[in-house]
């Protein structure tokens, strides 16, 4: 396994895990929500940095590994699926759609390792769609972490909810279109 600093931020986004879920579970007044709302905003948008950061530098380094391949998108399901059962812990936000979101990426997942045995990974690479999911979903859930107001007169929750069901629509979409994508690979297999 090699180490160097983009496999470094992939663990640090796994090690953040913990601390962003047992933030929430603090005694009720041990900091004020309004405290555990924002760093537990930060700790997420911290993640979701790291996520594009380490992609970035491997690419630029030249350190892309298959391991770091493999941990990446492993790293990135964990924090958005601790997240949106969180958010319905601390009813934020609707279990139902929560398990619509992490249901797909589970499949999606599947699919990617089934096509990456079969030597068809590149069928399946992120497509426009998938990106456009991941923006709506990471603009609710920091969002929906932050949950007070950011400007006068806007409401998180209210923008955080929108942009939480536009990411469920996008989710069943792309999922479809990937599954469209790899159906050629079901007929022959």
């Amino acid at each position: 396994m090699p180490f160097n600093l983009p496999i470094f931020l992939t663990w640090l986004r796994v090690a953040l895990i913990p601390v962003f879920v047992s933030l929430f579970y603090l005694p009720a007044n041990m900091p004020p929500i309004e405290v555990k709302n924002m760093v537990g905003t930060l700790i997420f948008a911290v993640a979701a940095l790291t996520d594009w950061f380490d992609g970035y530098l491997a690419r630029r380094w030249n350190q892309t590994s298959s391991f770091g391949a493999f941990l990446d998108p492993v790293a990135d399901k964990l924090m958005v699926a601790a997240a949106l059962i969180l958010l319905v812990e601390i009813d934020r936000a609707p279990a139902w759609l929560a398990v619509i979101i992490i249901g797909r990426e589970i499949t999606i997942s599947a699919l990617r390792e089934w096509m990456a045995q079969l030597g068809k990974s590149k069928n399946v690479a992120v497509a426009y769609i998938g990106k456009l999911k991941t923006a709506a979903q990471m603009i609710a859930i920091l969002l929906l972490l932050w949950w007070g107001p950011l400007l006068p007169g806007v409401s998180t929750q209210l923008i955080g909810m929108i942009a939480l069901y536009v990411a469920g629509v996008l989710t069943i979409v792309s999922m479809f279109y990937y599954l469209r994508v790899a159906a050629q690979q079901f007929k022959t297999h």
